[in-house]
């Protein structure tokens, strides 16, 4: 009991932390929103990380100016993962929403999906932290550690969203296993 009682209150806790963070957002809880509240959450996503990268290329601009272009290329690295990262978000909206409405998605699945969505958000407060940090730390010794910080936090963005995608891929492969054994 304690088991079953644990794992449904860890996967409110997901919900609850995701609502907190996007207003509006209904959950996958019924059947019919769960399209809607995954490009929701998406479309959130990808504007929040946008703006993230429009903060970097700001930095790498004010770089070029103050003459600092050794920044600039470490800089790009983040900045191409996190745009990476955005396009791959905006167009999952078309590639995999729809699985949402064929499948009937257990608790179990539904708890490793909001982990992952959870992440994406968590690494937004992250990404926004490290940019801060290069800030604070131009023209200090920390300023290519801080760089270094930002260009893993871009590929862990990335990292999360290919194992989101493959977590609801798999539920994909088990609806199509379970319809050709019936």
């Amino acid at each position: 009991m304690t088991d079953y009682y644990e794992r449904v209150s860890d996967e409110q806790d997901f919900f609850k932390k995701i609502l907190s963070k996007i207003p509006g957002f209904d959950g996958y809880v019924e059947r019919s929103n769960r399209r809607q509240a995954d490009k929701l959450l998406r479309d959130t996503v990808a504007s929040r990380f946008e703006n993230l990268w429009q903060m970097i290329s700001e930095l790498q601009r004010n770089f070029i100016s103050d003459g600092q272009i050794e920044m600039v290329d470490d800089l790009e690295a983040a900045s191409i993962k996190l745009r990476q990262f955005i396009d791959r978000v905006k167009n999952a909206a078309h590639g995999y929403a729809g699985f949402f409405d064929a499948i009937k998605v257990k608790q179990e699945e539904l708890a490793a999906i909001y982990e992952y969505d959870l992440q994406f958000l968590d690494l937004e407060d992250e990404i926004n932290r490290a940019i801060e940090n290069i800030q604070s730390s131009i023209g200090t010794d920390g300023l290519p550690a801080s760089v270094r910080n930002l260009v893993s936090l871009s590929q862990s963005c990335l990292d999360v969203f290919e194992k989101r995608k493959e977590v609801i891929l798999s539920l994909s492969s088990d609806v199509v296993s379970e319809d050709s054994e019936n």
